[in-house]
């Protein structure tokens, strides 16, 4: 079981570690795994997890925590 720290953030294994995102193709550094709520136009609360991938131009894309691979 994954651990759950402050703010939602995952203690995922591959943090620091260089992941790829599967759907764009865009690799960098994982930076967090973070567990959400987003609201839709009723306000109806869903739970998704993101990942944040800092690219090599220093910005950070969030992606479904279930698109990334690990890079090797």
């Amino acid at each position: 079981m994954t651990q759950i720290g402050s703010f939602g953030h995952e203690e995922h294994r591959w943090l620091g570690e260089t992941v790829r995102d599967i759907a764009s193709g865009t690799e960098g550094e994982l930076t967090a795994v973070v567990n959400e709520e987003k609201r839709d136009h009723l306000g109806r609360a869903t739970p998704v997890r993101l990942a944040y991938i800092r690219r090599a131009d220093g910005r950070e894309l969030p992606t479904a925590a279930t698109n990334i691979e690990l890079v090797r």
